[in-house]
This record gives C-alpha cells, sequence and structure tokens, in this order.
C-alpha cells in the first residue's frame, strides 16, 4: 500500500474516535438538557362487563312486575356494544334518573347509587305524590349532595343526617355524615407501598365478594370491584373516641355500609374502549427565566420530615394546569419551617417568604397520614405565598391589595365544597384524567356568598376566593394558598406531590423555563410556629394544614 493508502487509513483511524468522542458529549449534553424533565402520569384504563351490568338491572327491575315492561332488554344486534342502541335498556334508565342526577348517562361506568329506581318508579305508577322526598328511595340518605358524571366516571356524595335511618345506632357525632363514591374507567399508576391492604367486612360478603375496608389518609374507606370496574365508598373520619364535632371511625361504618346495602345500577352509558394512557415528556417553555429557580422535587427543608425521613423525588406532573393564583410572581416555601422571623410576619407586603428558589413541603411533618411519604406521614400539599405589593408608589401599587390577590381554577371543572367548610375541591373529570386539586385558607364565609359550593362549575381560570389566613378560625396562619393534588386508585383518592405540576404550571404563566438548583445544604432551620400534633387541631370535616 503506497503512502496516499497508509495516509487514508491514518485519518480514518482517527476520524472514529473523534466521531464517538463528539457523540458522547452530545449525549452528555442531552442528559445534561433532559436531567430536569418532567413526567405525566401513567394511567390505566379499565374494560367495563356491560352485560353483567344489564343482568344486574333486569333482577332489579324484575323486582315491581308492573315496571318491568317498560323496559327493552334485548338490544339491536350487530351493532358495536358501545352503541347505545345495542343496550336500549340503559338508554330508558338514564331517561328516568338524569331527572335526579343531571348527566348521568355521560358516565362511561355503570353508575351504582344508593337509590331504588324501580320502587320509585313503582311509587309513581301506584299514584304518589311527587313532593314524596326522594331519601324514601334513597335508604334515608337525603337528596345527593353532589353528583357529576363525565368521560373518565362519576362521582357522587350523600349524607345521612344524626337520627336517620331505621336500626341505626345512636351515635355522639352531631353533624350529617357525608359518603363520597367514585367508580372510574381510570386508575393511575402510582408506586403505592400501602396499597391493596384492607380486612373483609363478613356481613357484606355475599354482595361484595372482594370488599375490603381500611382507613387510610384521613377516611375510612371500602373498596370493590364490579362488572370490572373500580368503586370506592369514602367517609372522612379519626381513628380515635368519638367527639360531638368529629365523627369516629367506627362510628362511620354503618354509615358506610347501609350505603353499601342500598347501591343499585342508577345509570351509565357505554363508550367506546380506552387505551392505557402512558407517561410522556411534559411540554415546558423553550426560553429560560430570567429569576425563576427551584429546588428538586423531595428537597425538603433538612429535618423537616416527619421522624426525620426525607421528601419524595417524584417528577410527575399530574396534569397540566394553570397556575393557581392569577398573577406572577409566586413563591412557593413553608409556612412552618425554616427562618422563624420571615414565616411568622404577618405583613406579607414586607418581605416574608417572597423569593427564589421554591422548594417543596409535600413531605414535611404533619399528623397527616400520606401513603407516598416515607414516613407514612406528611403535609398533603404546597404551601404557595403570592408576591408582595410593590413598595414605591404608583399606578400599579395603588392597584395592588395583599388582602385581595385572587385564586382562580386551574382547570375546567366542578366544585366540592359544603357551607363553612375553609377546604374547596376543583375536580377534572375528561377522558384521560380524573384528578383533584384542593384549595385551603380562603374564608368560609366569603366562599359561602360567592356561591363556591358543591356541583358549582367553573372555567379554568375564573376566580374562585383570594389568598387569606383562615385555618380553623380567621388569623390562623400566615397569608398563603394551600394546594394539593389527589388522583384516583383502587385505594381511592390518593394525595401525591404537586410540586412538580406546580413548577410546569408556574412556568407557563411567566412564558420561561425555571432553573433547577440544589439540593439544600446546611444546618437544620427550626420550626417557626407549629408542632406537628399541633397542627391536627382543625375539624377533619373541614380539612386543615399550616
Amino acid at each position: 500500500m503506497g503512502p496516499g493508502g497508509c495516509s487514508l487509513v491514518t485519518k480514518a483511524a482517527s476520524f472514529v474516535p473523534r466521531v464517538l468522542a463528539s457523540s458522547f458529549l452530545f449525549l452528555a449534553g442531552t442528559a445534561a438538557l433532559t436531567a430536569d424533565e418532567f413526567r405525566t402520569p401513567a394511567v390505566t384504563a379499565v374494560r367495563v362487563e356491560w352485560h353483567g351490568v344489564l343482568d344486574q338491572l333486569h333482577a332489579e327491575i324484575g323486582t315491581q312486575p308492573a315496571v318491568a315492561p317498560a323496559f327493552t332488554f334485548s338490544g339491536q344486534r350487530r351493532l358495536p356494544a358501545f352503541d347505545p342502541r345495542s343496550m336500549p335498556a340503559l338508554v330508558q334508565l338514564n331517561g328516568v334518573t338524569s331527572q335526579i342526577f343531571t348527566g348521568i348517562g355521560r358516565s362511561p361506568v355503570p353508575v351504582l347509587l344508593p337509590f331504588d329506581t324501580a320502587a320509585f318508579l313503582g311509587a309513581q305508577l301506584n299514584g304518589a305524590p311527587a313532593s314524596l322526598s326522594v331519601s324514601r328511595y334513597q335508604a334515608d340518605f337525603r337528596p345527593v349532595d353532589l353528583f357529576d358524571a363525565g368521560p373518565a366516571g362519576y362521582d357522587a356524595m350523600f349524607s345521612l343526617e344524626p337520627g336517620a335511618g331505621d336500626g341505626m345506632p345512636q351515635r355522639t357525632f352531631a353533624k350529617p355524615v357525608e359518603v363520597q363514591i367514585t367508580g372510574s374507567i381510570l386508575v393511575y399508576d402510582i408506586s403505592d407501598p400501602f396499597g391493596g391492604k384492607g380486612e373483609p367486612v363478613k356481613s357484606l360478603a355475599a354482595q361484595f365478594p372482594d370488599l375490603r375496608r381500611f382507613i387510610r389518609e384521613g377516611y375510612v374507606r371500602y373498596a370493590f370491584t364490579r362488572f370490572g370496574v373500580p368503586y370506592v365508598v369514602s367517609i372522612q373520619c379519626l381513628d380515635s373516641s368519638a367527639r360531638t364535632q368529629r365523627l369516629a371511625c367506627r362510628e362511620a361504618y354503618p354509615v358506610a355500609e347501609r350505603f353499601l346495602r342500598a347501591l343499585h345500577v342508577a345509570g351509565g352509558l357505554p363508550s367506546r374502549p380506552r387505551m392505557d394512557v402512558t407517561s410522556d415528556t411534559v411540554e415546558r417553555p423553550f426560553t429560560a427565566s430570567a429569576d425563576f429557580t427551584y429546588r428538586p422535587a423531595g428537597d425538603i427543608i433538612a429535618n423537616s420530615g416527619s421522624r426525620k425521613q426525607g421528601g419524595r423525588a417524584d417528577s410527575t406532573a399530574y396534569a397540566q394546569i394553570r397556575f393557581p393564583l392569577e398573577k406572577a410572581p409566586a413563591y412557593a416555601h413553608s409556612q412552618s419551617f425554616g427562618n422563624r422571623r420571615a414565616s411568622e410576619r404577618s405583613d406579607e407586603s414586607s418581605g416574608g417568604n417572597t423569593s427564589y428558589p421554591w422548594q417543596d413541603n409535600f413531605c414535611e411533618a404533619r399528623s397527616f397520614s400520606v401513603g407516598q411519604c416515607a414516613s407514612g406521614f406528611g403535609h398533603q400539599g404546597q404551601d404557595i405565598r403570592p408576591g408582595p405589593c410593590p413598595p414605591h408608589s404608583g399606578e400599579d401599587a395603588d392597584r395592588c391589595d395583599p388582602k385581595s390577590q385572587a385564586v382562580v381554577a386551574v382547570r375546567d371543572g366542578v366544585l366540592i365544597r359544603s357551607l363553612k367548610q375553609q377546604a374547596a375541591t376543583l375536580q377534572i373529570n375528561t377522558r384521560n384524567e380524573h384528578v383533584r386539586f384542593r384549595y385551603m385558607h380562603m374564608n368560609p364565609a366569603s366562599m359561602d356568598a360567592d356561591g363556591v359550593l358543591n356541583g358549582r362549575h367553573v372555567e379554568e381560570g375564573e376566580k374562585i376566593g383570594v389568598v387569606s389566613n383562615y385555618l380553623d378560625h380567621p388569623n390562623g396562619t400566615t397569608r398563603h394558598l394551600h394546594f394539593d393534588t389527589q388522583v384516583f386508585t383502587r385505594d381511592g383518592w390518593l394525595w401525591v406531590n404537586p410540586y412538580v405540576t406546580l413548577v410546569s404550571a408556574y412556568e407557563r404563566l411567566i412564558r420561561g423555563r425555571g432553573r433547577e438548583i440544589g439540593p439544600e445544604s446546611g444546618p437544620s432551620p427550626a420550626v417557626a410556629h407549629a408542632s406537628p400534633q399541633e397542627m391536627n387541631r382543625p375539624d377533619p370535616q373541614e380539612g386543615s394544614d399550616n
């Protein structure tokens, strides 16, 4: 081989490592760019056994011979299972029950409610007066407090008044007991070390063979599967002695079990089969923000976790939402740990915790059960403080009122909130999502007056309140918003870390990508103004936080 050949071989030999080296550099650069990327959640879509639904409905309607001829159980052949004409009895059922439970036919899963449709129709045929209370057909549960059906399934809430219901034991708790039920075609695939546990209920085993009862995250829950669909019935309670203002879980058991015994097929209609939703990368602004920085998810203040445990490094953005405060800047910081002087300032316009970087506080020490935290206890959500009003005079400063900083709906959705409760929950029910967001510390009287109550539909960006300092009484905490997230699982609604969801929402609000810094290091800060034990004082029916 001549000199030219040797030269070509030498050049080729030197070219290969240069290409490999540049490739490794490119990959390293890509890894650096994607190290702080966020992911959407993975969601499983279940398959519904609609023929089993028809069988149960047929049996239930058959208890009223005069009513049975009004329902057609043989559908047209050669039609897809999701075509309404293939199941005319369900269409007829929805026509009856939608007068009481608006939109019931929108549910893609069978709607189980404590409502006896056959008895209701039978009474009408026998000339029962229209004024007869619907509670008569609902095992004495009063008319529905909340019913919401959509592409993901349905949610409903009923209440049992003190003293209502034949054969019910006397209880100390003096308020109506609220019972929630959810049936969902979507189940979020979260890592859940406490999932799937519980005990059977012998008295209900024949009706619900796989039923399990367990107390979790402040609720007694009854989980079961029917027609391939997961359902969970739950009541908020304390696993403690009964009190007039606090429902003990043992007092909740007979209420929940009365509810379960009364469940009937009340509606729903098949839809096209769903595909599972796979996790994907979240879209974020490409342009960097000039100043927004945040510490990594799970990087809570040192020693601020229960039992000295750390946070949870969860990089999931559980939904694409609008940021819950109307305007930037906003600051995610602990309201209970850190710099005592900054945290205890009552005049937020003077500064307080109003600086970047943001910091996660989902797993801070509280006495609330949170299965996603290593200790099993945590804060449940994230504290957010709005930016202070400008210290200088001028047109913008004149319009800025630190006591009127608006809180807005993060998505189109339905509100869940009863009178006098300090917490308002926004529920999202779409084809690919079944998720809830809770807002806390707004004034209950103002929310009552503004109609922030069960069943109200709101649009994304609509004002639902102002940042305030209400805990179990005015001035019960510093002026901030507590915001948290729940997703539906086979154990019911569980709290998940909203930090990354909020980071990505804030980036969209300011149209700039934040910069992750940290993790934090240094000496342990002091507790600002409340111990974990003191943080559990408020009425659990209204929610609590600090």
